[in-house]
């Protein structure tokens, strides 16, 4: 897909730092950068301060603004920008759809406490059909070009995570970053073994030994893609969540995770790893959405 990177802006100091991560990436991928900023008419608002026409108004002047601080720092970026009234969620899922990527901002505490993420937010994250990527105020561009890694996390088979690590490659790629490609593993319960699993781990040599080919295996298919791109393997016993953190605390300039929705009666809501990446990544988190 050759669509443009989109951000997402509304005038806060996040969905600024969204946007210069934004902008850097298209640059690096040579794609265009859309702008857009999702607004609803609020009218609660007393019609003689701020009618229809005002609130609009508002919107495309923080609009503007954006574009030009963006453009001024790079010139050689192509650029467009849309004003989208409606819903916020179902505009940014409009405007997700024809995009490479989306790019949000999101609160932050401090590196330690990561991502308050908003309920627009988690509903984008939950329906977009495209990678979503939160970025928090303060976030700068020297972490990318300290040679950290980008960091994913790979799961299952090797069909499972395909488009997670399809992203992690073509964005290590573009930066001239290593892949650093983690495995988190649990011991099974008793009842789990059955005997073909007992042959093929015997024919591994154990579990940790068949973890590690299991994430040989899933990126083989990308080794030969990227041959360019170095990568590291990491397989450790643990909750994925958590040994992806600490991988990412120490390494990341991007961590990349995968999401399968789940519906439940309350709703559409991100598997438990996303979720907690999340809210704890002191990094950009992109969230990749696969079957």
């Amino acid at each position: 897909m050759t669509g443009a990177i989109t951000a997402g802006v509304d005038g806060t100091d996040e969905s600024r730092a969204a946007l210069d991560w934004a902008a850097r990436e298209a640059v690096r991928r040579s794609l265009p950068l859309r702008v857009v900023h999702a607004w609803e008419f609020q009218p609660a608002v007393p019609s003689e301060v701020a009618g229809f026409e005002a609130q609009q108004g508002w919107a495309v002047k923080a609009l503007e603004g954006a574009v030009r601080a963006v453009t001024e720092r790079h010139p050689e970026l192509a650029v467009t920008s849309d004003v989208l009234e409606g819903p916020a969620v179902r505009t940014l899922l409009e405007a997700a759809a024809g995009s490479e990527l989306l790019v949000l901002g999101s609160r932050g505490h401090g590196r330690l406490v990561g991502f308050l993420v908003g309920s627009v937010g988690q509903q984008v994250i939950v329906e977009a059909t495209r990678p979503v990527v939160l970025v928090r105020a303060g976030d700068e561009a020297s972490a990318e070009a300290a040679g950290r890694d980008i960091v994913v996390g790979q799961h299952g088979e090797p069909e499972d995570s395909a488009e997670v690590l399809r992203f992690a490659f073509e964005t290590a790629a573009a930066r001239g970053a290593t892949v650093r490609a983690v495995r988190a593993w649990t011991l099974p319960p008793v009842f789990a073994y059955s005997p073909g699993s007992l042959k093929l781990l015997d024919g591994a040599g154990g579990l940790e030994p068949f973890e590690r080919q299991a994430l040989t295996d899933a990126l083989e298919p990308w080794r030969e893609r990227f041959p360019h791109v170095p990568v590291v393997e990491h397989v450790e016993i643990g909750s994925a969540g958590q040994v992806l953190l600490s991988v990412a605390a120490d390494h990341a300039q991007l961590l990349v995770v995968g999401r399968r929705a789940h519906r439940t009666a309350v709703g559409a809501r991100i598997g438990s790893v996303a979720h907690g990446v999340l809210h704890h990544a002191g990094c950009p988190v992109a969230v990749v959405p696969h079957t």
